[in-house]
């Protein structure tokens, strides 16, 4: 079988690394990387860290807005997809890139696979949310990564397949956890110590394009009462300098440039607590067991709230403040699976060929 799995960003890039390893025992996979997120750190930096394969077609598509991004996306990919006639067309999460990939092969004739299916925040003015939910009604085969997933494709009555497979980032967090718990250099770079920081990530576009939230986020950050290290993406980077509010957050916040996935995960192991509007780093600090605290209002991942391992506190400072100092959870459940997702996604694909 020939596989073109498509990626975009920084979480996709992590989530191949469990998937293609596997894949690439069994069948022939082309990787295409359209640069929707084009920073080195947040994208090929796992090449190396991770064992993702290098991307045999780079298309180079970054920036623009979300519009703009999609156009160019699926004028590349709709061609390419006919060139490469692939088998199957393999796409993760809720970016452009997987819902332009979707699109592109569906309009080719080419069955869709989509893993981290049937996640829902029920939020759709989200552009994410608006990507997944297009993406799985396109979808021949949807793999989902928790129960609640399937639960929420069972009432929506897709076209395509619903498969329970776990979530792909378990095989990824028990493979890399324990090399990063043990990577301290990273915090002594940072100046911080073992479980007396608050580790950060803001990127979310309802966080940090408008100019009152963004105003309403660096307060935030301005008063938590721990040292609090930023990895800085790019887009925040950019409004905060337009803002002219940068320089007032690197007085009281460390600013990290973008962290490759074991530095990060290695100040998320060692945090007091994970303050974020990111979806994938709330579940990166559930698999670690991490206190989290998020920066919005609405999740897909809820199983992370409902054992209360995580908060939503949108961008109000006082309930962040106490939640970062609420006791852990006695219990930790499983509800993403047992780590042996990639392989799962495999099996469903071979389905596809039978």
């Amino acid at each position: 079988m020939r596989v073109l799995t498509v990626l975009g960003n920084r979480p996709q890039s992590v989530k191949a690394a469990a998937v293609s390893r596997v894949l690439r025992t069994r069948h022939e996979e082309v990787l295409v990387h359209t640069g929707q997120h084009f920073d080195d750190e947040l994208s090929t930096i796992f090449e190396r860290e991770l064992g993702v394969p290098k991307p045999e077609i780079q298309l180079g598509l970054g920036g623009g807005g979300n519009t703009e991004q999609t156009a160019r996306q699926l004028a590349a990919l709709g061609p390419l997809v006919a060139e490469q006639r692939p088998d199957v067309v393999l796409v993760y999460g809720d970016t452009n890139s997987t819902l332009t990939g979707g699109l592109a092969a569906v309009q080719a004739g080419i069955p869709v696979a989509h893993v981290e299916a049937g996640m829902r925040s029920w939020d759709w003015s989200m552009p994410e949310e608006q990507n997944r939910v297009l993406t799985d009604a396109l979808s021949d085969l949807l793999l989902v990564p928790s129960r609640t997933a399937q639960a929420n494709l069972e009432r929506e009555h897709p076209r395509g397949r619903i498969v329970w497979v776990g979530d792909v980032m378990v095989d990824v967090a028990d493979l890399f956890r324990p090399i990063a718990a043990q990577n301290t250099a990273v915090l002594e770079r940072y100046g911080v110590e073992p479980g007396g920081f608050v580790v950060c990530t803001a990127h979310r576009a309802a966080n940090v394009d408008d100019p009152a939230r963004l105003r309403a986020l660096v307060d935030l950050l301005v008063a938590v009462p721990y040292p609090v290290v930023l990895p800085l993406h790019p887009r925040t980077k950019a409004r905060l300098t337009a803002a002219g509010w940068l320089d007032e957050l690197a007085r009281h916040v460390t600013l990290a440039p973008p962290l490759g996935y074991l530095d990060f995960t290695a100040l998320l192991v060692h945090a007091h607590a994970v303050l974020t509007d990111s979806g994938g780093v709330q579940k990166e600090a559930f698999l670690a067991r991490a206190r989290c605290v998020t920066m919005r209002d609405t999740t897909e991942w809820v199983e992370t709230v409902e054992s209360g391992w995580n908060v939503l506190v949108d961008l109000d400072a006082e309930q962040a403040i106490a939640a970062l100092d609420r006791p852990l959870p006695a219990e930790h459940p499983q509800p993403y699976g047992d780590g042996r997702a990639a392989e799962r996604v495999v099996d469903a694909l071979d389905t596809l060929d039978a």
